[in-house]
Formats: C-alpha cells, sequence, structure tokens
C-alpha cells in the first residue's frame, strides 16, 4: 500500500526556516510529479510547489523566491525547503504524488502542521 508522510512542521517565528520532508513507501517517485498543498483554516487547499518527474520546479507567486523543492528519488522523499516564513505561511502542508497516463495515480499524505508565529 502506497504511504506518502510528511515530517518536519512545527512552530516557529516570522523570518525563520523549516525543511519539509515527504518520505514515500511502496510507491516509485521517480515516476511522479510531486507537489506540496497548505490548507489554512477557512481556506482551500492550494498548491504551493511542484516538482516534475524531470525535475522542473514552479511555485505559488506567494511563497516564490521563499520556498525550494527538491526530490531525492533513491531516498523516495521530496522536500520543501522554507525561509523567511511568514505568519500567512500558517496551515497544515500536504505531499501529493501524481501520475497519469491511461491510469490515474494520485496519493496524498496525512499532512503537517506549520505555524509561524511570534
Amino acid at each position: 500500500q502506497v504511504q506518502l508522510v510528511e515530517s518536519g512542521g512545527g512552530l516557529v517565528q516570522p523570518g525563520w526556516s523549516l525543511r519539509l520532508s515527504c518520505a514515500g513507501s511502496a510507491i516509485n517517485i521517480s515516476f511522479f510529479t510531486m507537489d506540496w498543498y497548505r490548507q489554512a483554516p477557512g481556506n482551500q487547499r492550494e498548491l504551493v510547489a511542484t516538482i516534475t518527474d524531470a525535475g522542473s520546479t514552479n511555485y505559488a507567486d506567494s511563497v516564490k523566491g521563499r520556498f525550494i523543492i527538491s526530490r531525492d528519488n533513491r531516498k523516495k522523499t521530496v522536500y520543501l525547503q522554507m525561509n523567511s516564513l511568514k505568519p500567512e505561511d500558517t496551515a497544515v502542508y500536504y505531499c501529493n504524488a501524481l501520475r497519469v497516463t491511461v491510469r490515474r495515480f494520485d496519493f496524498w499524505g496525512q499532512g503537517t502542521q506549520v505555524t509561524v508565529s511570534s
């Protein structure tokens, strides 16, 4: 059974950094586009960062220049380096693995809480 497990969340002050990890099991993430989403209370889940199987990256405007997504296929892990954190970055962060061929493979982690507050 495919599992994605996020870790690295926590409570930090504005301006600090965190690195989130998403570790996969029973999945070869090298074939997947990997995404980080976030959802704040009362808000819809939003796409934060994407890294394709080829290594191309894309970011939401709100995090561009502050967040960096990367992947280590051998470790089956995707990372989200979050710098210069702001209170508006507070949310539950979710990892997603997506592959669309003749079928759609779409897997989610359980989420990790990030709270940015002084």
